[in-house]
């Protein structure tokens, strides 16, 4: 069996040597070398082709981002970036898997060897849907050039839309978002993130975005024009009725398919309570959280659909929606706004 080779890049050497161990205790990868800055990191990604790298958020001598902008340019690869969870750090993180990441891991507050110990396998987990992804540079953005927005009109204001995401998700849900009218349909999202990161992840998308973007709150009212983002590490997101309308439910119960929020919480309670009037769409990422609950939307009337393979970071999860039947349609990344609008009962065109 081919071994993961890997590169790991960071100024700590207790970290380089925590990231070592930790992947060559896995059978199926190995660290061919570390560098404790991106200079050296330059030399050895041309001496090793490594499959993955690890890159740490804050180094010396070049900083992390200015180091992966040139990386994606010049010589795209999967790249997993190593972040303290700090508020700046969060939103360059954010801005990592913007400039072409896959994904990203958070060192822990306290205790770093047994706290990276712990996420030792959630660690070779990323690593390895890095190593199935497509790396792809970013396109560069015309400067002051205005987003595409799509112009819709509705018949109805019960239509609700769940979005359901993991790896590569980030870069994806913004893609789906950004074209939205503000006049959209209620729009529920859940994206697999660890807590604290959830919070600059809906303000990046507010600025961007005609509809507005809020981290769900326990009992807030689900309204058109509105997003609402599940809070990454905390709670299970639910959609609910109280009288006419439809509200939020935060559940602090145990993960399921190994996550908090996870996406089948989110489908199954919009299948059971909103049913034909609801859209739902399972974007990139690995495992198959949410194929499921899909599944169950599909037999309760809701339109359904999965991101096609060759716009997915990691097919995983689209992949199970569509072995089982659970999605109408795959569609490519950039035809899914338009998608969940006409399903939505939207009709309009691109302004």
């Amino acid at each position: 069996m081919k071994k993961i080779r890997v590169l790991c890049v960071d100024d700590s050497a207790l970290v380089r040597g925590l990231m070592t161990e930790i992947i060559n205790k896995q059978p199926d990868m190995e660290v061919v070398a570390v560098a404790p800055d991106p200079l050296v990191a330059r030399e050895l990604i041309k001496q090793h082709n490594p499959d993955v790298l690890t890159l740490d958020v804050e180094m010396p001598r070049m900083d992390g981002l200015d180091f992966l902008e040139r990386l994606m340019r010049l010589r795209p690869m999967p790249v997993v970036m190593v972040s303290s969870l700090t508020e700046r750090n969060s939103e360059v993180t954010l801005r990592a898997l913007e400039l072409g990441a896959v994904d990203f891991v958070t060192k822990p507050k306290l205790g770093l060897r047994d706290g990276l110990m712990e996420y030792s396998d959630l660690i070779a987990d990323k690593i390895r849907a890095a190593a199935s992804s497509r790396p792809r540079p970013r396109p560069a953005a015309t400067p002051g050039a205005p987003a595409k927005r799509l112009n819709a009109v509705f018949s109805t204001t019960e239509k609700i839309i769940a979005i359901g995401a993991s790896t590569g998700g980030t870069e994806a849900i913004r893609q789906v978002l950004v074209p939205l009218p503000a006049n959209s349909p209620a729009i529920m999202i859940t994206q697999h993130m660890p807590a604290g990161f959830t919070k600059s992840f809906v303000q990046r998308l507010d600025n961007l975005c005609a509809v507005r973007v809020h981290e769900a709150e326990d009992g807030q009212r689900v309204l058109p024009g509105h997003v609402y983002l599940a809070p990454g590490g905390v709670a299970h997101m639910k959609l609910a009725r109280s009288g006419a309308n439809y509200v939020v439910r935060l559940e602090e119960t145990e993960p399921v398919n190994r996550h908090r929020p996870s996406v089948d919480v989110l489908f199954h309670s919009v299948a059971q309570v909103a049913g034909k009037n609801a859209v739902g769409a399972l974007l990139t990422g690995m495992g198959k959280d949410g194929a499921q609950g899909l599944l169950a939307m599909k037999q309760a009337g809701a339109a359904t659909f999965a991101q096609d393979e060759a716009s997915c970071v990691v097919f995983g999860m689209p992949r199970e929606a569509l072995l089982i039947g659970a999605a109408d349609e795959a569609v490519p990344l950039q035809q899914i706004s338009e998608k969940l609008l006409s399903s939505a009962g939207a009709y309009g065109h691109r302004v």
